[in-house]
């Protein structure tokens, strides 16, 4: 006896095997994924860098596929979520650009991730600039998606409709969106940040498969990450005093020789003061040297507060401090010093005794690149002849190289 299926049946077994196969595609897109961002996390232990092959798995066409992330990570210090890193379009019309670039390009994941396009990172997008000052407190609050997230430490999906609920929200005050994601990112034993992600350009609903992805892809994130915290933590203590808390003698040296080569390039000048406390031996004998240690600390905190981001406050050696000025001529270089002198000169540095204040002054010499030289080792030498020469002129004043004393 044979049996024949009837046509019906045979279209439905045909639409199975298509609906499989469609399944099975998506799974190894998936993996594929997966697969290259977790090789190009291996091949950096640099955050900015480990963030950025992140945020472009989430984001490609060819990745996940979301089209905005938003990275943020735990600032212990404050106790809040700021946001560290940002990708996505500036508009629709953008969005549409980059994808068919990407696909008449053929470019793959592993293209937008390698390790050349990781040298050409970008520090800030319209994106970051529209969240960077977002400081999300910990502590639990009412309409506080992320410190929800954050709490919970699971996978948070706001689906269109709900998103009114939380108008307030000081996230969607400057993240507009219709619907989101926010999926934790977990190093290994807590919550070390947040990814948020939306389709606000092509309005692709968020559905249970794109968060379980974006799970394992943060699963291997959050440990990254915290893998490259470690790293930065022992590489800046490696290039700190330990004493003071500023770049120690070693790092001055190759910051100057970067600076150097940055001000050669932008055809920009470079300050280097020199700045050594007048009389410290005299104050060691006489107060002993943990007061001696505690004006060091409290010289330290003294320059580090007033400088700006783009400098380099450094403790040279003993008594003496560096402080590399970019794009800094001699004459912006001598208004810095004098601040600095007269800063000092009216601080309360101790009481080593009770009812006593304990006042210091410094010598401050100044070279400036490429004015004075264009070698680092003579710029160096030439700040530090002309602090001593204000120290044997009298002390308590700068002397720029070539003798010109203030």
């Amino acid at each position: 006896m044979v049996i024949y299926e009837s046509q019906n049946t045979m279209d439905q077994t045909s639409h199975n095997l298509d609906d499989l196969r469609e399944q099975l595609s998506q799974v190894q897109q998936e993996l594929s994924v997966l697969y290259d961002i977790s090789n190009a996390m291996r091949t950096t232990l640099e955050l900015n860098k480990i963030m950025y092959i992140i945020l472009t798995g989430v984001t490609s066409h060819v990745g996940i596929g979301f089209n905005r992330a938003i990275l943020f990570l735990v600032n212990k210090q404050e106790r809040c979520l700021e946001a560290r890193m940002a990708i996505g379009p500036e508009s629709g019309q953008h969005a549409e650009q980059i994808w068919t670039h990407i696909k008449e390009s053929g470019q793959k994941l592993e293209d937008l991730i390698a390790p050349n396009k990781l040298e050409q990172i970008e520090d800030t997008s319209a994106l970051y600039e529209s969240v960077q000052q977002l400081k999300i407190p910990l502590e639990t609050t009412a309409n506080n998606l992320l410190a929800m997230a954050f709490h919970k430490g699971a996978a948070l999906l706001i689906h269109r409709g709900e998103i009114i609920k939380y108008k307030e929200d000081p996230l969607l005050k400057v993240f507009p969106t219709n619907e989101l994601v926010i999926v934790p990112l977990k190093g290994k034993e807590k919550v070390i940040g947040l990814i948020i992600a939306d389709n606000i350009f092509n309005q692709k609903p968020i559905t249970d498969d794109d968060v379980k992805v974006f799970i394992m892809l943060a699963n291997q994130a959050g440990l990254a990450i915290e893998n490259s915290q470690l790293y930065e933590m022992v590489v800046h203590k490696s290039h700190t005093d330990s004493l003071c808390n500023l770049w120690n003698h070693g790092y001055f040296q190759h910051c100057l020789a970067n600076e150097i080569e940055n001000a050669k390039t932008n055809g920009t000048p470079l300050t280097l003061l020199m700045i050594d406390i007048d009389n410290f031996k005299s104050l060691n004998d006489t107060f002993g040297h943990k007061s001696g240690d505690i004006v060091l600390q409290r010289l330290a905190d003294l320059l580090k507060n007033s400088s700006r981001e783009i400098d380099y406050v450094c403790r040279y050696g003993g008594e003496e401090f560096s402080v590399i000025l970019p794009q800094t001529s001699k004459e912006r270089g001598v208004e810095i010093a004098e601040r600095l002198r007269q800063k000092i000169v009216q601080f309360e540095f101790a009481e080593p005794r009770p009812n006593e204040k304990l006042h210091i002054t410094v010598s401050i010499g100044l070279a400036t690149y490429p004015e004075h030289t264009t070698s680092k080792d003579e710029l160096i030498a030439k700040a530090d002849k002309a602090m001593y020469i204000a120290k044997f002129a009298g002390k308590n004043q700068i002397c720029v190289t070539d003798k010109e004393i203030t």
